[in-house]
């Protein structure tokens, strides 16, 4: 392990929480709520103020309402927490090639690797002017760890929540992890933390205290020797620079099972080129179709098939994707569908027999729509009324009179929007038909306006952020 502590470890603060905050004034300071809505729900992330209430990330919605009833509902944008990633990722790039990247708001840095610090004060002056460039560009704050090793970052950034920086010194380690709980360690879930409370172990300074062989006996040869080395703080995993992805995969979860089968198809058919499109956009293709399908009673199904060659075709995805859905009987009804693709690679093998098959099926309605047209010339075609509208808790939208808004709430023919930017005051609330016509749906904003590198509004209180 290094002597130095020049492995660095962001976490963003409350991160899709903190990005609302952001982008929506009147919510700076207040309990922000991120999650899905329907009756099955579940929180996704919640700034600090509704973590007074008790509210937690992977809570049932429905017990978060309970908990916190004047708090703030909305729908996750995971197009703009994508972009605000993309903006802190670029950051952290700035200062190694050595970036490993866990989700949208998490990352390690070698520090060593980019030369931007070598000791115990050039780290610390590193994540002090990280943390700044953070707020600068994104307006948002970011927690930091530094430490010898990938484990004490981590830990440090947690201590360092939010918005702060704690850098553990080389030869203080394992002072500092003696009290803390086993649970606090690498791979200690509930069970094997119940199974080492049982035996009278519940810090890590007691697992030290057991030596290796009695962790052994306890855990088994793997798992032991492992958590006995982080207990005395050795922790040798590098910084790995890139993750290749291993597949592409979207999935529905329903507020209602879904029983008709015909639906079902349909789904899949949406789930299918909704895969596609994230497929095409990395610029990648696949030979392995996954379908999955959760029933009534919670059993979950996966099929699979491996086609001849990598394709990113969506008639391709979705005959494969209808195939497997023949094998799966869901009789007594669906609660989630998704459908992904594996075996990836960054080129394309053309399915010429599907491809053919396609064209064969658009030329056959194409002659059948023909004669159709021919049989009934005189008939009048019935109009098709068009789609209602949906919006989201928490989407932004456009009125070609009052400007920028955000929907706070919709429902019995209604929309409720709230008129404000990331730069502005806190704006004025209306109310108005779903299908008024001067109302649309609107890209997000960027949470810091002006010129790239200006500092924007201020994004709240530092305790009002993100993942964490």
């Amino acid at each position: 392990m290094r002597t130095a502590p020049t492995i660095l470890h962001l976490d963003m603060d409350a991160f899709y929480a903190s990005a609302e905050q952001a982008a929506k004034p009147s919510l700076r300071g207040k309990a922000v709520i991120v999650g899905g809505l329907g009756p099955r729900g579940v929180v996704a992330t919640c700034s600090y103020e509704a973590r007074v209430f008790g509210v937690h990330s992977a809570m049932p919605m429905a017990q978060a309402r309970r908990l916190a009833p004047n708090a703030a509902y909305l729908v996750p944008r995971f197009g703009l927490y994508r972009e605000v990633s993309e903006q802190v990722m670029a950051l952290l790039r700035d200062l190694s090639p050595l970036v490993e990247p866990l989700s949208l708001d998490e990352a390690f840095v070698d520090l060593e690797a980019g030369q931007t610090a070598w000791d115990a004060e050039s780290a610390r002056l590193t994540g002090v002017k990280l943390r700044g460039d953070i707020r600068t560009v994104t307006g948002l704050t970011g927690s930091v760890g530094l430490a010898a090793s990938k484990m004490l970052a981590k830990i440090a950034s947690e201590q360092a929540k939010p918005d702060g920086l704690v850098l553990i010194e080389p030869g203080t380690e394992r002072e500092l992890l003696a009290p803390m709980s086993v649970r606090t360690l690498p791979g200690v879930g509930p069970a094997t933390g119940d199974h080492l409370r049982r035996a009278g172990i519940t810090t890590v300074g007691e697992i030290a205290e057991a030596g290796e062989d009695e962790l052994v006996r306890l855990l088994g040869k793997a798992h032991g020797v492992a958590l006995y080395a982080m207990a005395l703080a050795h922790d040798v995993r590098p910084v790995v620079a890139e993750r290749d992805t291993k597949s592409v995969s979207v999935e529905d979860t329903y507020d209602v099972d879904i029983h008709d089968r015909v639906r079902v198809r349909m789904e899949v058919q949406r789930l299918a080129d909704r895969c596609v499109g994230r497929l095409r956009g990395a610029h990648l293709s696949g030979r392995t179709i996954v379908l999955k399908v959760r029933r009534y009673d919670f059993s979950t199904l996966t099929r699979s098939e491996t086609l001849r060659g990598p394709t990113d075709d969506p008639a391709v995805v979705r005959e494969a994707a209808a195939r497997l859905l023949e094998s799966v009987d869901t009789t007594g009804g669906v609660r989630l569908l998704g459908v992904g693709v594996s075996g990836l690679a960054d080129y394309t093998q053309e399915d010429l027999f599907a491809q053919a098959r396609t064209a064969a099926a658009a030329a056959s309605a194409e002659e059948l729509e023909h004669v159709e047209h021919e049989e009934t010339e005189e008939a009048v075609e019935e109009p098709v009324p068009p789609a209602e509208r949906r919006w989201h808790a928490g989407h932004d939208v456009r009125h070609a009179e009052f400007g920028h808004g955000w929907v706070q709430g919709s429902g019995l023919g209604r929309v409720t929007v709230r008129f404000e930017t990331p730069g502005s005051l806190p704006g004025r609330v209306r109310t108005f038909r779903s299908d008024d016509p001067l109302l649309e749906v609107a890209e997000p904003l960027p949470l810091v306006e002006g010129r790239p590198g200006d500092v924007g509004a201020p994004a709240g209180s530092p305790a009002a952020g993100g993942e964490g």
